[in-house]
């Protein structure tokens, strides 16, 4: 009886072991099945796709999903805390640094892809809003960007204004942009080894190397426990040899991500191009285990190297253990921009289509400064750019870093403000004992509802420069609006109810639906028309 017990006790051990085999086998199918999806992508296949059927990616599919599903709890974001309205009596000035990093935006849209909401944390309104393009004019003479102005109504709250400001960077055509000195650093580690992570990694450079030229340098660098150059640099016209370095990557072992920057940054040094594009591109998940590995260390690492003029886009991928925190800090440390690439189609937008807003700085150090009306603006909030706050005194220091605006990026930053007159919930300043501050006449006797300023570098220079633009208080009715207007505070708000955020007023998925659908305008690449979608998919996971 006691050999039969044991016999059965076996035989169900085996059984167990048996299901859980063809399990694993059936997920492994699954991950060969998307990678060939991912190398077989065309953007012939995609202009085919009529646009309403291209927003079916990102619709709810848990039976296909599911098994992808991201783990928030594995990834890290830091704590944001969204910016409060300040009396202009006590704070006319708000000071802060440009923000062109658009990977929030595809994180989020990966998160609803999957069928749950994005953690608070990773949903940074700023990088919402600049993941679009607004019909900006291009800048006239000498100066590297245009600054756009336009006021309205608040639409979570009629009795508040929103005030946009628009920066155009000017536009290169891709065979007029200087040479570039590329190296690819590229995560090989064992985090990597998922099929979002180094297959679409591969595939998207592959779509960054169709547009090199022979004027062009590649090299690339990859690490895992160790560091090492896999490609010398190498003509971008010399594509068969570079493809052929990508097509050799596998990924295993630990990630000493701090000797891989080193190596990146010494490879660049070594073959500097003056006047040209020198740029470290790093393709990660950001999980770095060995070495130099904590956030302040990565900082100061890469705080040294961006001294030596090279500048460094970082590329996110995967889920699961997602370190969007230490990679925005690299990118925003290391005069650098930051993307998220959750399939194939956005890395050609960052790659190919935006290619020269991602690799080609055409100012550095860009900070934006607001002095507001007292007479006409009783207190202000900045929607976003929480990171990216800078005292009053930073504005005018040249040591400060700030952000990188790329040839044809735009960046919009909105403004809610609340009119004098209006009641609100700081109505009741704090009393000074020692001073009492004054407006001026010239206050009262003006139209101008706030002045503007922006201060900049050359790429190459150490000294910056000066523009400002006042802005008239000529509010527009929301129904008047511009649709680049009414849909940057559609997304806007769409961030805001996303976030949950105490600010959002009135706003719901409803109205971001109803007024994104109503401002859609052109939309040539139908990324309007697929934000719309994910609005309506975000409603279906609140709605469940």
């Amino acid at each position: 009886m006691h050999k039969t017990k044991k016999a059965i006790v076996i035989l169900g051990i085996t059984g167990i072991l048996a299901q859980l085999t063809i399990g694993c086998s059936q997920n492994q199918v699954n991950y060969s099945h998307e990678a060939s999806q991912i190398a077989q992508d065309s953007e012939d296949e995609e202009k085919s796709i009529p646009l309403k059927s291209r927003s079916v990616d990102i619709s709810i599919n848990k039976s296909e999903r599911a098994e992808n599903r991201p783990q928030p709890n594995t990834e890290q974001y830091d704590r944001i805390y969204d910016n409060t309205f300040k009396l202009t009596s006590q704070n006319p000035l708000s000071t802060f640094s440009i923000d062109v990093d658009t990977a929030s935006y595809s994180n989020v849209r990966r998160f609803l892809s999957y069928g749950q909401l994005p953690p608070q944390d990773a949903v940074r309104i700023e990088e919402l809003i600049n993941y679009f393009h607004y019909d900006y004019p291009q800048p006239q003479g000498d100066k590297p960007f245009s600054i756009n102005t336009e006021i309205s109504e608040s639409p979570w709250n009629k009795n508040h204004q929103l005030v946009r400001i628009g920066l155009q960077g000017k536009k290169m055509a891709t065979e007029n942009l200087p040479a570039s000195n590329l190296v690819f650093l590229i995560d090989v580690s064992g985090s990597m080894n998922q099929t979002n992570k180094l297959p679409l990694l591969k595939s998207s450079m592959r779509l960054l190397v169709s547009e090199l030229s022979a004027k062009d340098r590649v090299a690339i660098v990859v690490y895992a426990g160790a560091a090492g150059v896999v490609l010398p640099p190498t003509p971008g016209n010399e594509k068969r040899k570079i493809l052929e370095a990508i097509d050799n990557l596998g990924a295993g072992g630990s990630t000493a991500g701090s000797e891989g920057i080193k190596l990146a940054y010494e490879v660049a040094k070594n073959n500097f191009i003056e006047s040209g594009n020198n740029r470290v591109i790093l393709a990660t998940d950001g999980d770095f285990n060995v070495g130099v590995s904590s956030d302040a260390e990565l900082v100061r690492l890469i705080e040294e190297k961006r001294e030596e003029d090279v500048f460094i886009t970082v590329l996110g991928f995967g889920i699961g253990n997602l370190k969007d925190a230490k990679m925005e800090k690299l990118a925003n440390k290391g005069n650098g921009n930051y993307a998220y690439i959750d399939n194939i189609r956005e890395a050609r937008k960052v790659l190919v289509k935006e290619i020269g807003a991602t690799l080609f700085t055409i100012a550095k150090d860009v900070k934006i400064q607001v002095e507001f009306n007292p007479a006409k603006v009783k207190s202000y909030r900045l929607i976003g750019y929480v990171n990216r706050q800078l005292s009053e005194r930073d504005f005018k220091d040249d040591t400060k870093d700030a952000g990188e605006l790329g040839a044809g990026h735009s960046v919009t930053a909105l403004y809610e403000i609340i009119p004098v007159g209006v009641n609100s919930d700081d109505d009741r300043p704090e009393s000074l004992r020692y001073q009492q501050k004054q407006v001026k006449d010239t206050a009262y006797n003006s139209d101008e509802l706030m002045l503007v300023k922006l201060r900049y570098k050359q790429p190459d220079a150490n000294n910056s420069e000066l523009i400002t633009q006042p802005i008239m208080d000529k509010k527009l009715s929301l129904e008047m609006a511009s649709n680049d207007f009414r849909f940057a505070a559609a997304v806007a708000a769409f961030g805001m109810v996303l976030r949950d955020s105490k600010y959002k007023g009135n706003a719901n998925l409803d109205l971001v639906l109803n007024l994104a659908q109503n401002s859609q305008g052109a939309d040539l690449d139908g990324y309007r028309a697929d934000f719309i979608e994910l609005v309506k998919t975000a409603k279906k996971i609140k709605t469940n």
